[in-house]
C-alpha cells in the first residue's frame, strides 16, 4: 500500500512540474537580451550572415552588430571579438 501511495505522489509531482506555471507564459531565457525583431513576411527570403567569432550562420535581423559593422551571434561573442 505504501508503494502505491508513493507512486501516485511521484506521478502527481511530475505532472505538476511538467505543466509549469498557470499564470501565463514562462519567461524565455532570451527575453532580456534584445528586443524581438518584427514579424517576417512568410514568403520573403531572409538574408543570412555569419558570426565572425564562431562562423554560425543566422538571420541578419537577429545578429548583434558592432561599430565596425561586423556580425556576431551573441553579445558574448561580440565582446570576445573576431577570431
Amino acid at each position: 500500500m505504501k508503494v502505491l501511495l508513493l507512486v501516485v505522489v511521484l506521478l502527481v509531482l511530475l505532472w505538476l512540474l511538467r505543466s509549469g506555471p498557470r499564470g501565463g507564459r514562462a519567461a524565455s531565457p532570451r527575453s532580456g537580451s534584445r528586443p524581438r525583431a518584427p514579424a517576417r513576411d512568410a514568403g520573403q527570403p531572409v538574408p543570412m550572415v555569419a558570426c565572425v567569432h564562431c562562423g554560425l550562420h543566422l538571420p541578419r535581423d537577429e545578429a548583434v552588430v558592432d561599430g565596425a559593422g561586423r556580425s556576431f551571434c551573441s553579445e558574448a561573442h561580440r565582446l570576445a571579438g573576431p577570431r
